[in-house]
């Protein structure tokens, strides 16, 4: 038995990390979670590799050196929408950690636009 993760909380856990009140919430997966078995191939690997070279291994975003797990690479047009695209290195960049979540949303946006609200103000 071990003490909850949680900063304070006195409960005893027989296993994990929290206790059922501080258990952290599963997050939704990204998009790109569909094609998992795409990122694990040696020629998406290969492109990654050749991306991050031939960006100098900035982000293209802000411009900051990255490397190794902060290095993402990023489909300009998402393999959902033109699969063709999917080991093109045109449409492949490279960003950092931080900004690729942001560069994630744009592209989400711009491809699959959520439904407008109501204007109450007619």
């Amino acid at each position: 038995m071990k003490y909850c993760g949680e900063q304070g909380c006195k409960t005893l856990i027989a296993s994990g990390r929290y206790c059922p009140d501080h258990k952290r919430k599963k997050k939704d997966k990204p998009v790109y979670s569909k094609n998992k078995s795409f990122y694990n191939t040696q020629a998406w690997k290969d492109l990654k590799a050749h991306v991050y070279q031939r960006d100098g291994g900035c982000c293209q975003r802000c411009g900051k050196f990255v490397f190794g797990k902060r290095a993402h690479a990023h489909h300009i047009v998402p393999i959902q929408i033109n699969p063709s695209l999917k080991l093109n290195e045109d449409n492949v960049t490279l960003l950092c950690n931080k900004c690729h979540p942001i560069v994630e949303e744009e592209t989400l946006q711009k491809y699959f636009p959520k439904k407008k609200q109501f204007n109450w103000n007619l």
